[in-house]
């Protein structure tokens, strides 16, 4: 019985190992299939591209696109530089064919207006009694700057604290400040200064002494206070430093915020 066993087993072998090759035969014909045209497909795409790019209405090639990238880009010129004026002005707003020249000089002013116009005139209705006791006194400040003037006839001679004026303040600008009240009302080379002055800094007594000599002048005349307050030479000039406080550096300054 064992003999009539062995034949069988070789019997059924081959019939079970036959269909395994038949079920993987069609698989490579399937695979080529699905690849090989989505390939095809996308191989042109960059291709096209490649070939021919486009900047407005002109086509341009691959070659001649790497050449512009390559050449170095120049800065623009100016927007408009290249543009011509055509602006016409009428005849009655136009000046002329006016050029300036290097022989003309350049402090005359335009418009045919004088140069005296544009300097302020003096005050001609002044009316100052010049009689040989008259003195007229006033005090004048600015910030800690403290002046005491007094106004006499004489030929327009500043004495401040015993010193000229040259000597007492040098700056030709600080001289101008003071002399401008007694320019204004014409009576500059008519009447002399003396002053005293203590506080405040070179530039503060230069206005202390202008602001009480506008105010002495008040005195020998009222009606010149509205023509010196237009001026400004009136007004009180009050700004002063302010006060340091405690726990800060300066008066409002506050020292750094630290954590730790």
């Amino acid at each position: 019985m064992a003999e009539d066993e062995k034949p069988d087993e070789t019997e059924e072998t081959p019939a079970t190992e036959a269909p395994q090759p038949e079920a993987e035969a069609p698989a490579p014909e399937a695979e080529p299939e699905t690849p090989e045209p989505a390939a095809d497909a996308e191989a042109p795409q960059p291709a096209a591209e490649a070939e021919v790019a486009v900047e407005g209405d002109e086509v341009i090639t691959e070659e001649e696109f790497e050449e512009l990238e390559e050449t170095p880009r120049l800065k623009p010129e100016i927007p408009g530089a290249d543009l011509e004026v055509d602006i016409v002005r009428d005849e009655d707003s136009q000046r002329g064919d006016y050029r300036w020249s290097e022989d003309e000089p350049d402090d005359e002013p335009a418009d045919g207006i004088d140069a005296e116009e544009l300097e302020p005139q003096p005050i001609a209705d002044a009316a100052i009694d010049l009689a040989a006791g008259a003195r007229y006194t006033a005090t004048g400040k600015r910030k800690t700057a403290v002046a005491r003037v007094i106004l006499k006839p004489g030929s327009g001679v500043y004495a401040i604290n015993g010193r000229p004026l040259e000597e007492f303040f040098p700056r030709a600008t600080l001289q101008r400040n003071i002399r401008q009240p007694l320019e204004t009302v014409g009576y500059d080379s008519r009447m002399d200064v003396v002053a005293l002055m203590h506080g405040g800094g070179v530039s503060a007594q230069a206005g202390a002494l202008r602001h009480g000599i506008s105010r002495a002048l008040i005195e020998a005349d009222p009606n010149l206070r509205s023509e010196l307050k237009r001026r400004g030479f009136l007004t009180r000039d009050a700004r002063v430093k302010e006060r340091k406080k405690a726990g800060l550096k300066k008066a409002r300054k506050r020292p750094q915020f630290s954590k730790r």
